[in-house]
């Protein structure tokens, strides 16, 4: 069943469209993907469907309430976890849950437990008590994990969860995120520019200029590059780029430095086109396809120009938690 479901949405900023359009659906007890480089229109839509913005035209229902018609239900379903911080720095752990206990109206006589049991999800009781402004950025980020799930929605809402944080709490916070549907019956929506956070989602819906380009699963998505993708760096690439076309007609574009081009069998490919090229060859690399590359393909960018350091250990965790579930 959807438990979200957007139809023809649009928002305008005066003369600047932010969100062009764009429908889509959410299942229930899935981790959905919103993936885009910044500006794209993800914190927009999500914003949209948090009812803290009106769209310009279309609609957006969440868990079967209209987000323009019935913004308190839509509200009293869900969680959110922003992309900066809103905890209370001079409250405690304890504290700064129990608050929002009562903001949702969570009944007495289960608040304790409720808020004990979302400590220990999130790997936090020991620290219940100290005040937020001790916590690190990771903590903190669980935290907010914690107090989204208090008053248990049906939707929690993550838009970059781990923006600004460092490779081990990212890792650490996204073995939190990966248990959620599972063992809170809660659906998953996020936003992210980290193209290896996106491997843990059910379905990914890319958007791009506020057009939503592509939908899949990572699978599925990984299929439109159509094969591996080969990176030659050359003393020449101008005719090394030349050569390669002519001699294996590859659609060679440039990067970095670098030449790149999708290959369906790149150990194939890399000895031929290094006895092609010859002597002009400085250094090649394989890369099995990713999402990166599905937006490489898609838009002729990439989603995001910088690297993140310690990505690989993080996509290696997502695996093995895939391998174990």
């Amino acid at each position: 069943m959807s438990i979200i479901r957007v139809e023809n949405l649009v928002k305008k900023f005066g003369n600047i469209t932010a969100v062009n359009d764009i429908s889509f659906k959410v299942e229930e007890g899935t981790i959905f993907g919103f993936l885009g480089p910044n500006g794209a229109g993800k914190t927009t839509t999500i914003n949209i469907l948090c009812t803290l913005l009106s769209p310009t035209s279309g609609r957006a229902l969440v868990a079967g309430y209209d987000c323009m018609k019935e913004p308190a239900s839509v509200r009293k379903s869900i969680g959110i976890v922003f992309q900066d911080t809103t905890l209370d720095k001079d409250l405690t752990a304890y504290e700064n849950l129990v608050f929002h206990a009562y903001l949702y109206d969570v009944p007495k006589i289960e608040m304790k437990d409720r808020v004990n049991d979302v400590l220990n999800f999130v790997d936090l009781y020991n620290r219940k008590d100290d005040t937020v402004k001790k916590f690190s950025g990771g903590m903190k980020r669980r935290l907010e994990v914690a107090r989204g799930l208090i008053h248990r929605p049906r939707v929690l809402f993550l838009d970059e969860p781990t923006l600004g944080l460092d490779p081990q709490s990212r890792n650490n916070l996204w073995e939190f995120i990966a248990e959620l549907p599972k063992k809170h019956a809660v659906t998953i929506f996020m936003t992210t520019h980290y193209l290896e956070e996106a491997e843990v989602c059910d379905r990914i819906a890319i958007i791009d200029n506020g057009k939503i380009i592509a939908t899949g699963t990572p699978d599925e998505l990984k299929k439109i590059v159509g094969g591996d993708v080969v990176y030659i760096r050359t003393s020449d690439n101008v005719n090394a780029k030349r050569e390669i076309q002519r001699s294996f007609g590859f659609d060679v574009l440039e990067k970095e430095g670098e030449l790149y081009m999708t290959c369906s069998m790149g150990d194939t490919c890399i000895p031929e086109m290094i006895r092609t090229i010859g002597e002009k060859v400085l250094t090649v690399r394989l890369q099995r396809p990713t999402l990166n590359d599905v937006f490489l393909k898609l838009t002729g960018k990439a989603i995001r120009e910088e690297e993140v350091s310690g990505e690989g250990s993080i996509l290696e965790s997502i695996r093995a938690y895939r391998r174990r579930h």
